[in-house]
């Protein structure tokens, strides 16, 4: 995402949403032409010396317009038969260790992001027994889409598509159509293994950062089941320390730290009670599980976890300190990361995971804005799951030709995106081996396209994009779906 400007919109960029595809594969090139491709890429699998899992690394090309002329996989969401045989390729590209797959949109606001995103999750259930997906949403709220994705609570979308999403993502149809197909399948009595939706981003919304008190809530009434006197002990220690929601969530404090009540008495006071409650939850843990169960005490000692990282941005939010910005960035993508190690263990046994979140959270390189006159460095979500993962995540970053609506243009000459969709498309996956055997002097050479002035939040690919990601998916064009409201 390119640096937003020094005011409230600059926390836009904190959000995500999500989206689709489009039309035909071009038709000269025919279903054998196709078919080839995919069995090279059968034939092709090998292991880098890092631990990821890379295709046909031994060929070796001398421009990358040789690379992309034999390897871009064409596809359109128009055609499923298309469009699943490429992601077949992908995936099997990737071997049998992924456990968490990320899909990276290049914007916010661009349509048919998410409609690639839909239909590339319902592949990854159908064939390959996936059984979650994570988005850039606050994750104290997942639970409400979650409910109505199994079937309970509200009858009706409406009903949740405000509460259940952040960043007013639950207004976008396509989010709407990811629910309500997860809904349908969960529905079947065919399908014993019911898929599960979550949140993975911090409950740090724009224009404002969440108070405490839903998480510590959820907490007292897990402890309250198994323990009333002891729940109530602590209800009656920490209630009187949260105050008013109005407070925690006044977006002014996102810029002026004199607004923020993050180290106040009451604040500091509430971080070592939070503290003590998580020392509670471990150090009774054979009790409690034996009063309920190893998955719902694993959920309340996360959601105190996310409480004590949430009352930690709050106080950094409230300190005067020229890493300010950088420092804020860098807990958000670091909760973002343990939600999702969190989610993935919770999943262990049931499937994989696909998690979809904006290129510069997924990626592994490290991130850099230039934030008025200051260099703003973080080390995004990508880079932990790294870490955390190794080999068992893999990502696909997106890219897109032009955007007219999101004010992105058609590509300059000699760019990523122009080599990209000079390819047959309209949609298109291409491996990035890495940089392996891809030609170093073109790669570092590369210029990098243009930006928007109109949608802050597009990123346009650059070399260090070979080894963020695994794939690449290149969408020709992509209408915008209102994000950001510009």
């Amino acid at each position: 995402m390119q640096p937003p400007a020094r005011s409230a919109e600059a926390w836009s960029v904190f959000s995500l949403v999500q989206a689709p595809c489009s039309q035909t594969v071009d038709e000269s090139r025919g279903e054998e032409q196709q078919e080839e491709k995919i069995s090279h890429w059968m034939n092709g699998t090998v292991k880098t010396m890092k631990g990821r899992l890379m295709t046909n690394a031994a060929v070796v090309y001398a421009t990358l317009d040789d690379w992309i002329a034999h390897e871009a996989i064409p596809c359109s969401l128009d055609s499923r038969p298309d469009f699943n045989a490429a992601v077949d390729t992908v995936i099997d590209s990737l071997g049998d260790s992924v456990a968490l797959l990320g899909f990276g949109e290049a914007l916010h606001g661009g349509e048919e992001l998410l409609l690639l995103r839909n239909q590339l999750f319902q592949r990854l259930v159908e064939a390959y027994g996936y059984s979650a997906i994570a988005i850039e949403s606050s994750f104290p709220r997942g639970p409400i889409i979650n409910e109505y994705v199994l079937g309970r609570g509200p009858a009706s979308y409406e009903a949740v598509q405000d509460t259940g999403f952040s960043h007013g993502f639950g207004k976008f149809e396509a989010n709407r159509e990811l629910v309500e197909w997860m809904r349908h399948y969960n529905a079947d009595p065919a399908h014993q293994r019911k898929l599960q939706f979550y949140g993975f981003d911090s409950p740090t919304d724009v224009p404002s950062t969440d108070s405490p008190r839903q998480t510590l809530h959820f907490v007292l009434d897990y402890l309250s089941e198994r323990d009333e006197a002891l729940a109530q002990e602590y209800r009656s220690r920490i209630e009187p320390l949260l105050g008013q929601d109005s407070a925690w969530e006044n977006p002014a404090a996102m810029l002026d730290p004199t607004q923020a009540i993050g180290r106040s008495p009451e604040a500091t006071a509430l971080r070592i009670e939070t503290e003590d409650l998580i020392s509670e939850l471990r150090v009774r843990r054979p009790e409690l599980i034996a009063k309920s169960d190893e998955r719902r005490y694993r959920e309340a000692v996360h959601y105190a976890v996310v409480a004590r990282q949430l009352l930690h941005f709050h106080a950094v939010l409230a300190q005067t300190s020229e890493k300010r910005q950088e420092r804020l960035l860098n807990i958000r993508d670091a909760m973002m990361a343990e939600n999702l190690a969190y989610i993935v263990s919770r999943e262990q046994g049931q499937g994989n995971v696909l998690v979809f979140a904006h290129n510069s959270h997924l990626k592994r390189g490290k991130m850099q804005w230039q934030w008025g006159n200051e260099t703003v460095i973080w080390w995004p979500v990508g880079s932990h799951l790294h870490e955390l993962f190794g080999r068992r995540y893999a990502v696909i970053g997106s890219a897109v030709g032009s955007s007219p609506a999101n004010g992105i243009g058609q590509p300059e000459a000699g760019t990523l995106e122009a080599r990209f969709t000079s390819a047959p498309g309209p949609v298109r996956f291409i491996p990035t081996h890495q940089g392996q055997g891809l030609p170093v002097e073109e790669m570092a050479a590369l210029p990098i396209r243009s930006g928007s002035k109109k949608n802050r939040s597009y990123e346009p690919l650059n070399s260090q994009s070979f080894t963020d990601f695994d794939w690449f998916a290149v969408l020709d064009t992509t209408a915008y779906n209102g994000w950001g409201h510009f």
